[in-house]
């Protein structure tokens, strides 16, 4: 296994966790879908554990899995329909922007056993450096670091970190040019 990827386990107190949690995103944080709500719904992450700058933004619409794995710093920005599936942290640095529909995916399956829905799981973190830019339904895999200033582009599938200030683009997702201020 890659020693960047750690077993996963989804214990009972997660599962205890996890169904508070949609309980009160049900109620709470989906139906405040304004700006004037943006510092309702930081404050309700924050209850259930999310290290997020009073900043930062989150839209309603976004679904996060784990906020206890979601760390955003000043001006960081999750958009509209993100599916944030963070098993593992997902942490966001100043200014890292994640455009709407884009899939941040920090678990996955070992491919090389029999996989069952008691084992076999494997987990790392994904990074996104301070004005990363993750483009519109973008994929972005397990473990993978999205250097500063770098561009992800639409429809890409990230499965390698990507250098600062590199425009990647693509399934996989190739370097497409280096970006310059």
């Amino acid at each position: 296994m890659n020693e960047r990827f750690n077993v996963g386990k989804v214990t009972t107190s997660v599962k205890i966790k996890r169904g508070l949690w949609n309980v009160a995103c049900i109620v709470l944080f989906r139906p405040l879908p304004t700006k004037v709500f943006r510092l309702w719904r930081i404050a309700l992450l924050r209850l259930f554990g999310a290290d997020i700058s009073w900043s930062a933004d989150v839209y309603s619409s976004a679904k996060i899995w784990a906020p206890w794995n979601l760390r955003m710093e000043d001006g960081a920005c999750l958009g509209p329909g993100t599916i944030c599936y963070n098993q593992a942290l997902v942490d966001m640095h100043a200014g890292a922007t994640v455009s709407q529909y884009t899939y941040l995916c920090t678990a996955g399956h070992l491919t090389d056993d029999d996989n069952s829905s008691q084992s076999g799981l494997v987990v790392s973190p994904i990074t996104i450096k301070a004005k990363g830019w993750i483009g519109t339904r973008a994929y972005i895999h397990m473990g993978v670091v999205i250097g500063e200033h770098a561009i992800v582009g639409a429809a890409a599938a990230v499965y390698k970190d990507v250098e600062p200030w590199t425009i990647v683009g693509g399934n996989p997702a190739k370097k497409i040019r280096m970006r310059y201020e």
